[in-house]
């Protein structure tokens, strides 16, 4: 995955002629460290890259809140782990109609092969972040005998399915920032740095995993559980997204997912921290305002996602947003 300089999620690979060869082959080692001044960011970075394996640590000042990322299409297929050091962030994507937060001390794994959005970003604050980037086969290879949650992951990642650990982000632990510290710190030469640069990535993606599986064991109710109960909700959540203008009942959505009310009721607010109807609604409301955003009236937007009518969706709109469709539009 990649985006262009400046805006978070890019093809840092495009500036400076960095990383032509990506990802390396044999066993080399580059690392670059490059600073940046664009009308709409100052940043600086530092990328290391060997095979397999693409790292990338961010320091960026954002002179514009809102951004729009084009889409890229000569960046390699790749799982990202993602920590987000400080400053704040959204991305909306298009292309899953799906919106990602980024918080500072905050972490989790994402496959996005393709990102066509807008993101915004708090221009008050630095912004840090520090991701590697895993070659899908080699993620693959890691997850195939690791845990239930790494596992569905890579299922996802294997057949192109945008996907991440989990819809909520957890704390960046001590363990993970010493990590990361080492990474960047890394004075070995390059034979040998080759070989702790992997091992301290390959421990960043088990002190993930270890700490998403805790807290699907200690946080999520009982019915959260089972894999398979995990399995039918997030089904249950990618049909609610497929279906958004004509979306199932309550009793259709059990069915079709193969759990029962209860479980679905339950497990969904444990899972996704909100109601079923309740979440449609939010990723309808944020749809339509990306929509918006992109030029379109008001009236054809609140026909598109399902609204029985225009004031329906304005009223709805006004009650999340605090704003109309009419003032934000201009």
């Amino acid at each position: 995955m990649g985006i262009n300089v400046g805006k978070d999620y890019g093809a840092w690979k495009r500036v400076g002629g960095s990383f032509d060869e990506f990802p390396v082959q044999g066993g080399l080692v580059t690392e670059r460290k490059e600073k940046y001044n664009f009308s709409f960011s100052d940043a600086e970075l530092v990328q290391i890259n060997i095979p397999d394996i693409y790292i990338v640590y961010g320091d960026i000042m954002f002179k514009q809140q809102q951004m729009y990322f084009r889409p890229t299409y000569d960046v390699p297929d790749m799982i990202k782990l993602r920590f987000t050091l400080s400053g704040n962030g959204t991305i909306f994507n298009r292309v899953n109609k799906q919106k990602y937060i980024f918080n500072s001390n905050q972490q989790n794994i994402i496959y996005m092969p393709e990102l066509d959005g807008t993101g915004e970003y708090d221009t008050g604050h630095s912004y840090r972040f520090f991701e590697v980037h895993f070659a899908k086969e080699k993620f693959l290879q890691l997850a195939e005998h690791s845990t239930r949650a790494l596992q569905l992951l890579a299922d996802y990642a294997d057949t192109g399915h945008y996907t991440q650990l989990a819809d909520q982000n957890l704390p960046i632990s001590w363990a993970m920032q010493n990590c990361i510290r080492d990474i960047l710190n890394c004075e070995y030469p390059e034979g040998l740095k080759r070989l702790f640069i992997e091992s301290k990535c390959i421990e960043l993606l088990v002190l993930q995993a270890e700490a998403f599986e805790q807290a699907i064991t200690q946080k999520q109710p009982a019915a959260l559980r089972s894999d398979y109960d995990r399995e039918c909700l997030y089904h249950a959540r990618d049909y609610l997204i497929a279906n958004i203008h004509q979306p199932p009942s309550v009793a259709e959505l059990a069915k079709l997912c193969g759990i029962n009310e209860f479980k679905l009721k339950q497990g969904f607010k444990g899972l996704f921290d909100n109601s079923i109807f309740g979440y449609l609604s939010d990723y309808r409301l944020n749809h339509g305002k990306e929509l918006l955003l992109e030029g379109r009236s008001i009236k054809s937007v609140a026909f598109m996602l399902g609204y029985s009518s225009v004031q329906h969706f304005s009223n709805a709109f006004r009650k999340k947003f605090a704003i109309t469709p009419g003032k934000l539009k201009g």
